[in-house]
């Protein structure tokens, strides 16, 4: 049992294990993934160094050739600015109110207790379940998952995991609702390169970097704006279901009075699963040529999967899920995912994979300043999970399995 170091004597344990587990510094640029492994071992697990550190735990379920069940989270959280935070960012400081305030008590250290929590209940109820159950805790997914999940769904140790559904992230919701993700958009991570003339700042050189550059960021830009009017002007639309265009940096020149022989725009690119994408990636095209001559392209990142999870009455998996959901009462409210997860890797093997953290009348701070979660809403997550673990567990074998 892990202890809860300088809690306050009475506080309910699973939120001072929540607390504690706050305060391990994962937190990129170099963030130590070691005491996490260490945490997760005081409970009850089996533990692995995989491509990075990827810690798993295993509660076998009582037919263990059936396909098991995934309860995904990641270990690592962005950077702060304590100087924009009412407390010290990693003190899991918790308010009068039950607000507890820290990086990741939203983005996602808190589904990952609730796991754990979750099953632990279950467990001292002397509750069995059907299909095994795999707690994964990855790295990296806030800098792209590449040397995480990305690369561990190609590794045989995951393959032996024999995963069919996966549950992973999701996001608060302000309102009564939950919202659950069944896809995701697919980022793009572009830079154009734009070539010119160079010269000396006192004359009109024609043909400049600049003026490439310019073109082609009000292509991009406005195409932006195009897509922010959508948004904005169709009830029917959320965030992941519009493309959103941002540029993010801007590279060139070496003095005030020398015209530049190049100029780079790199912008962020989040492209919903209904966009064709090969379309888009021909208009970038056609935008780089109407820029000018020798405008080129490359990406750092250019995820292509559009895989989207069944969200069916007549797919078992989503029928458990949202019946658990009902029978909560919990209103669901289905929704492409704005940003990017480990669900996409997850997807992107042929596993159907929900996104969802169940926090309701609770506003979505993840990467924000002052980022908290009240401890009621915590403690109701892991209930929820209760019943989410034992309906998805007893989903009846499929034909395949028999």
């Amino acid at each position: 049992m892990t202890g809860q170091g300088d809690f306050p004597e009475g506080e309910d344990l699973s939120v001072s294990l929540f607390r504690e587990y706050l305060r391990l510094k994962t937190v990129h640029p170099d963030p130590d993934y070691a005491p996490p492994v260490s945490y997760f071992e005081s409970f009850y697990s089996r533990t692995g160094l995989i491509c990075r550190v990827v810690a798993i735990m295993t509660w076998e379920g009582t037919n263990p050739t059936l396909k098991s069940i995934l309860l995904n989270s990641h270990t690592d959280v962005v950077p702060v600015y304590q100087e924009h935070w009412k407390y010290d960012a990693f003190s899991a400081f918790k308010d009068a109110e039950g607000n507890i305030y820290a990086r990741g008590s939203q983005d996602m250290k808190c589904v990952t207790i609730q796991y754990i929590q979750a099953v632990r209940r279950l467990k001292a109820e002397g509750r069995k379940v059907m299909r095994t159950v795999h707690l994964m805790f990855v790295p990296d997914e806030e800098v792209g998952g590449h040397k995480g999940m990305e690369t561990f769904v190609k590794h045989p140790e995951f393959q032996k995991l024999n995963i069919g559904f996966a549950l992973d992230e999701g996001l608060a919701n302000p309102g009564d609702a939950f919202t659950v993700f069944y896809g995701e958009r697919n980022p793009w991570w572009i830079t154009i390169h734009c070539p010119g003339s160079p010269g000396h700042g006192s004359r009109f050189v024609e043909n400049t970097a600049a003026e490439k550059l310019r073109c082609v960021i009000n292509s991009f830009l406005d195409f932006r704006q195009k897509e922010k009017h959508r948004l904005n002007t169709s009830e029917c639309f959320t965030l992941g279901d519009v493309t959103t265009v941002n540029m993010t940096m801007v590279k060139g020149g070496v003095a005030y009075n020398v015209i530049p022989a190049e100029m780079d725009v790199s912008f962020d690119l989040r492209i919903p699963p209904t966009v064709n994408l090969q379309e888009f990636e021909r208009q970038i095209k056609e935008w780089c040529k109407e820029a000018g001559e020798d405008v080129t392209y490359e990406f750092a990142q250019k995820h292509m999967n559009q895989n989207l999870t069944s969200t069916e009455e007549n797919d078992p998996w989503w029928s458990a899920f949202s019946a658990a959901c009902k029978a909560m009462n919990i209103t669901l409210e289905k929704e492409i995912f704005p940003a990017a997860t480990d669900s996409r890797f997850i997807r992107a093997v042929g596993i159907p994979a929900i996104g969802f953290s169940p926090m309701n009348r609770t506003p979505i701070l993840l990467h924000d300043h002052n980022e908290y979660l009240n401890e009621h809403v915590f403690l109701k997550g892991i209930s929820v999970f209760e019943r989410l673990i034992s309906a998805l567990t007893s989903v009846p074998a499929f034909p395949d399995e028999a």
